[in-house]
């Protein structure tokens, strides 16, 4: 098998496509590394053969019923989602991304005809009147020849019901990957009515009713992102009702998903890699609920790798120790590989990551390359079902004791 390009969102892959050509090894021990931070790792490491029939291409009949890998303690542990409230501790805090997900493909074409295909990256802020940014979007393209700047597409049937989309230039400067498009009516409601639900590359079934349902947070509220936080897909209200018995608590941060998550790493040293920006916000509430965690000795539970982006890009413009005057909005291009100094970050809920992909670069930063590496090993004997659509693991940060926290509780 050989790791082929996997495009940001853009069509569909074959999964044969996607798969890497290392191996890992089935083992059932879990390594402890204390070295990840001197290791010069390189794009190789990270990579790992999966056979195609390992990729989910439909959710599982239940959110919950999905298999969770239990890889906290010393050999791994197979378990279902479901359990997950009764490995966590009263006190502890889960932070999920509650961005939403939009219909952001959509499909038009030229005015001499030419077939084209729009993925919406994000909406730009409407600045006003006068000030250019009305109805406009940065989108990716993909169309057999590239119009000029100026050139008006006609989107899902144009005059026949659809709207027209003005092409602006490229962005965010004139050598920019992206484009920006000026839609003839409010972008968010025009993809709401148009738009289809931009499934992962390795997804090869046009979307569907089950698709807007299940590729979709049963708690998303902002719209943004076109690609799911896919560890929080596994629950759903029964579960997060037995984690509040529990007494675990729950809080919200915003990431807009970027396509650029489903992007491998090209460049054999991981500096050169050059990192897609996202938008995110941690609410003040947030901010607060993290304090009122670490001072009751929690831990903080980060539900899925958006999550853990958001906090600890968060986490790098406070001041000291108790994170305080950090800046709750902003973008980020925040890339943790391992040797990163995780601040916020104890517990992850995570599902399993595309081959030299930068998400795997992160996991094998939180919980150590070799006990993450060894988890894979385990997930791909034993059948797991991988990527957006799969199952899921729960990792704890490779460091013994977060925050030096004396009275921080163990699993």
């Amino acid at each position: 098998m050989r790791h082929g390009r996997v495009r940001p969102a853009m069509g569909k892959s074959t999964p044969s496509q996607l798969l890497g050509t290392g191996s890992v090894q089935p083992s059932s021990d879990m390594p402890n590394t204390s070295l990840d931070s001197t290791r010069a790792f390189t794009l190789a490491d990270f990579d790992f053969a999966l056979p195609p029939e390992l990729i989910a291409q439909h959710p599982a009949p239940e959110r919950s019923g999905s298999r969770l890998l239990d890889g906290t303690g010393p050999a791994p542990v197979d378990r279902i989602f479901n359990t997950l409230p009764g490995l966590l501790q009263p006190g502890d805090l889960l932070v999920f991304n509650d961005t939403q997900v939009i219909k952001a493909r959509l499909f038009g074409e030229k005015a001499s005809g030419g077939k084209v295909e729009l993925l919406v990256e994000r909406v730009l802020p409407d600045t006003g009147v006068g000030a250019g940014r009305i109805n406009e979007v940065v989108a990716h393209m993909k169309v057999s020849k590239k119009p000029l700047p100026g050139a008006t597409l006609y989107m899902a049937g144009g005059s026949r019901g659809g709207f027209s989309a003005k092409l602006l230039g490229r962005w965010p400067d004139e050598h920019g990957a992206l484009f920006r498009f000026q839609f003839s009516g409010e972008p968010h409601a025009l993809m709401e009515k148009h738009g289809h639900v931009p499934l992962p590359p390795y997804i090869t079934h046009t979307d569907t009713l089950e698709d807007a349902q299940r590729y979709q947070t049963v708690f998303a509220k902002h719209p943004g992102a076109v690609a799911a936080p896919t560890a929080a897909l596994h629950f759903d209200e029964a579960l997060l009702a037995q984690l509040d018995a529990r007494g675990v608590r729950r809080a919200s941060v915003t990431l807009h998903v970027g396509a650029g998550t489903f992007q491998p790493v090209k460049t054999e040293r991981l500096a050169d890699h050059t990192m897609h920006s996202e938008w995110y916000a941690v609410p003040e509430a947030t901010q607060q609920a993290i304090a009122d965690c670490r001072a009751r000795g929690g831990r903080v539970v980060a539900v899925g790798t958006t999550t853990v982006r958001t906090l600890e890009s968060w986490a790098r413009t406070c001041t000291g120790a108790d994170l305080a005057g950090g800046q709750p909005t902003g973008d980020t291009a925040i890339f943790i590989t391992p040797g990163f100094d995780f601040k916020v970050v104890d517990v992850l809920v995570t599902n399993f990551h595309l081959p030299k992909s930068t998400l795997m670069m992160l996991v094998s930063a939180f919980a150590g390359y070799d006990p993450v590496m060894a988890l894979y090993a385990h997930a791909i004997a034993q059948k797991y079902r991988f990527f957006s659509y799969g199952d899921a693991m729960l990792l704890t940060r490779a460091s013994a004791q977060p925050h030096d926290n004396p009275h921080h509780a163990e699993i």
